[in-house]
């Protein structure tokens, strides 16, 4: 499949069409117009110039170099002026009406409508005489009735205002596709490589992996990579969506697309440009776009038979009368024209794509990837959701959370205990008291003793830390047995240190919480979460503390990875669809079983791979704004459709009684597009928090 970039597909319903036609021709049964990303996907083999011809019916062309683009916005400043010219010529036919010859009053209205209207009239035609009923079709018998009954005037109007309309059509996609082109923009066209010692810029796919590239301040990096040699801190923005920097030391690894804020840096290739994740960002972000809802499958499915029904009912609106209650043909042929101005579906068909680009849009500016509009729709309807603890609410990270002290050695030996070791749970013990102590040592002698603790000699005494089972029975006295019992039930691990006479102190350690974990549950409360749910592999009292601390509704522990897909199943089955947060790892099978599987973690391949949305931090700091933003695109979608239909069925309803003008008619619906259009484009607001 080879893919295009097209220029002026301006209109959603025309691009179903042209799709449609350009299946018909050999090898192209596959053939893909994308309307929200204005791209053309082709089988091979299929005849480029056959297709360039049935895109050129509607306008439509393939940009073949970077200057089409801008032609591409000189078409539309031509439409704009076409329209401006018009519209004068109508004012001066109207304020000379009556003071000019009727004739001539016809030629200024005439030339203003053929000067605005006259690419819709020959595409209308040419749909008329095949039999095809497109949205140009009905413009068209509207004009020619307009000037065949002597309404030059109105129908000067309806020619000047579906102008209007049609570059409104265009105008919402485009600004929505103009913020899309500048969030892909952060992709680094060039790289500077080092190759035995000489540079040269090359283009960013031309790199190979563990190639070595320098980076000035103010330079993107080129691709996935580690940094080899200095020290800087570069923006990671464009992937994580935060805008604080973050400080790089040798050995880091680097976002493809982060910039370098500070001094020159090397950085050795680690990814493939296609393979790094900003490449992988940016192709979901694009891809995402062309996931249609069940919102806009139905629309399309409505609006295939709407525009032959409008036309079926203008047609019985403009003989019924007149035939069978004796009216006069000249209202009623009016009134029919009327109907087919009001049945342009035009702002039906733009009710949805607008505001899913935009939402999309707007969450990947933030670092969240959402890889469809249906996943966008849903987690504006999710209600409940269910997160791993480890990794997730907690940092995964163990911490020192209590502190027993027996004796005033406690510190010192607990250090020198823990000093050597590379276990979690050590360093979460050297970190809680290092700051206090004024000389740190190791111990004489220190052996590990397998699922127990650690065993040393200091001075020719003996001491030990770890878990119960590594103190000796005879040191155990009541107040100490107490304390164990009563920092197990919190949920706590204890490391017990004693020397051979008796026990120094004992630390409650578990895992941190994370920050934020706290009020993530309380906001997305608020935002109407009725049940917030954690599974776990940890012990039920652990599981309740963490629970009880950040304000979770319901707790499963004691789970195995798979049963964690079982419970996932037991919620759908008792209370409906769920939503699972996990690291993407651990919890794929969770993730995928899910309604919607949302993957927190640094852009991790799995994280991207398993998961529905993908928060690039390491942290859910974003999750409640980004149902915030999936709530705002449901209601905006929902009032635009309402909108579009209701004000489409009012007007219908007035011709029944004869009261329906063209004036109203074109009004009417060209105020439906700009209102649907211009509230799509308010969800790439973005508020004072995320900038």
């Amino acid at each position: 499949m080879t893919e295009y970039r097209l220029k002026g597909l301006s209109c959603a319903h025309c691009s179903q069409e042209l799709e449609m036609e350009i299946k018909k021709l050999k090898h192209a049964g596959d053939a893909k117009i994308q309307y929200n990303t204005a791209k053309l996907v082709l089988p091979e083999n299929v005849a480029l110039k056959d297709v360039e011809q049935i895109l050129q019916t509607e306008k439509v062309s393939i940009i073949k170099e970077e200057s089409d683009e801008h032609q591409h916005d000189a078409s539309d400043k031509k439409l704009l002026f076409q329209i401006m010219i018009s519209t004068v010529l109508f004012f001066v036919a109207f304020l000379l009406e009556g003071k000019i010859a009727t004739s001539l009053s016809f030629v200024i209205y005439f030339a203003a409508a053929a000067l605005s209207g006259y690419e819709t009239f020959f595409k209308g035609a040419k749909n008329l005489f095949r039999f095809k009923f497109t949205i140009d079709t009905l413009m068209t018998i509207a004009l020619v009735g307009a000037f065949a009954i002597g309404d030059y005037k109105e129908g000067t109007v309806v020619a000047i205002l579906f102008g209007v309309n049609e570059y409104l059509e265009g105008f919402g996609m485009r600004q929505a596709r103009k913020s899309m082109s500048e969030l892909l923009k952060v992709a680094p066209k060039t790289a500077t490589r080092i190759s035995d010692g000489v540079m040269e810029t090359v283009l960013t796919e031309d790199l190979q992996l563990r190639d070595t590239v320098l980076i000035k301040a103010g330079e993107k990096v080129p691709s996935d990579a580690v940094l080899v040699s200095g020290v800087s801190s570069f923006n990671e923005a464009a992937i994580t969506g935060e805008s604080m920097p973050v400080e790089k030391q040798v050995g880091d690894a680097l976002f493809g697309g982060a910039i370098n804020n500070e001094g020159t840096v090397q950085a050795e290739i680690t990814a493939l440009y296609e393979d790094s994740s900003l490449a992988k960002i940016l192709h979901l972000v694009e891809e995402a776009q062309e996931t249609k809802t069940k919102t806009e499958l139905f629309i399309d499915k409505f609006a295939r038979y709407y525009t032959p029904a409008i036309l079926i009912f203008a047609i019985l609106i403009t003989i019924v009368p007149p035939l069978f209650f004796g009216a006069a043909w000249g209202t009623w042929v009016y009134e029919g024209l009327a109907v087919l101005i009001i049945g342009c579906p035009c702002a039906l068909i733009l009710s949805s794509p607008v505001a899913i680009v935009s939402g999309i849009t707007r969450s990947a500016k933030n670092g969240v990837l959402i890889k469809g509009g249906v996943y966008l729709e849903q987690l504006g309807k999710i209600r409940q959701i269910a997160f791993d603890k480890t990794g997730t609410l907690t940092a995964g990270e163990p911490v020192v959370a209590e502190t027993i002290t027996y004796h005033d050695t406690f510190f010192d030996i607990a250090y020198r205990m823990e000093s050597e070791s590379n276990h979690p749970i050590a360093q979460a013990v050297r970190e809680k008291v290092q700051s206090s102590l004024e000389k740190k040592g190791q111990m004489e002698r220190l052996q590990t003793i397998a699922g127990k603790g650690l065993e040393g000699v200091l001075n020719g005494v003996t001491y030990f830390a770890g878990n119960e089972s590594q103190i000796p029975p005879e040191l155990w006295e009541k107040d100490a047995k107490n304390d164990v019992t009563r920092l197990k039930e919190a949920g706590y691990t204890v490391v017990i240190v004693a020397s051979e006479s008796a026990i120094l102190g004992m630390f409650g350690v578990r895992d941190a919480l994370r920050a934020e974990s706290k009020q993530l549950i309380s906001d997305l409360h608020h935002l109407g979460i009725k049940n917030t749910i954690m599974l776990t592999g940890d012990h039920a009292k652990t599981a309740k503390k963490v629970a009880d601390e950040v304000g979770i509704d319901t707790f499963y522990a004691d789970l195995l990875p798979e049963e964690k897909l079982s419970k996932i199943r037991q919620i759908q089955s008792d209370s409906g669809k769920v939503a699972m947060v996990g690291d993407g790892i651990n919890d794929s099978p969770a993730l995928v079983t899910a309604d919607l599987g949302i993957a927190m973690g640094q852009g991790t391949d799995s994280a991207i791979e398993v998961a529905d949305i993908v928060l690039m931090q390491n942290h859910l700091g974003k999750l409640p704004l980004t149902i915030k933003i999936a709530k705002k695109v449901r209601k905006v979608i929902a009032f635009n459709i309402t909108f579009a239909l209701g004000l489409k069925a009012i007007a219908l309803l007035l011709t029944l009684p004869g009261l329906l003008t063209l004036w109203m008619a074109i009004l009417a619906d060209m105020g439906a597009t700009i209102i649907v259009t211009l509230l799509g484009l308010t969800i790439l607001i973005r508020s004072r928090e995320e900038k």
